[in-house]
């Protein structure tokens, strides 16, 4: 027979309810720090340069094209992206003002090429 005792066990204690979450609170916190703060770090970079743009600006659209800041409004730029042709962009759609246009580029690889001994 089984003794008594050994039926009637004590219950299982739960660990607190704070040591429940705490998990679900870390990997909120690993996401806000790898995810979430560098995205509105991101985006506040990209508000402020598109706030700083100006005319005659090198700038490349989020569609790869590049062209030079004709005209500015509060939500179109208008871009020159060849002799007399001129593009309307959304204004957020600008990606990045360009060091140098790739005409520019065109020309440091040739000039690369000329540097090297033969």
């Amino acid at each position: 027979m089984i003794n008594p005792a050994w039926a009637q066990a004590a219950p299982g204690t739960a660990p607190p309810a704070v040591m429940q979450f705490a998990p679900l609170v870390l990997i909120f916190v690993v996401f806000y720090f790898l995810l979430i703060r560098p995205q509105q770090q991101k985006a506040k970079e990209h508000k402020a340069m598109l706030a700083n743009l100006k005319r005659n600006d090198d700038v490349i659209t989020s569609g790869g094209l590049y062209g030079k800041v004709m005209a500015l409004t509060d939500k179109v730029v208008t871009l020159e992206i060849a002799p007399n042709v001129r593009v309307r962009v959304d204004r957020p759609q600008i990606a990045s003002v360009a060091k140098s246009g790739p005409s520019e580029e065109g020309k440091d690889t040739k000039e690369k090429e000329k540097d090297k001994p033969k």
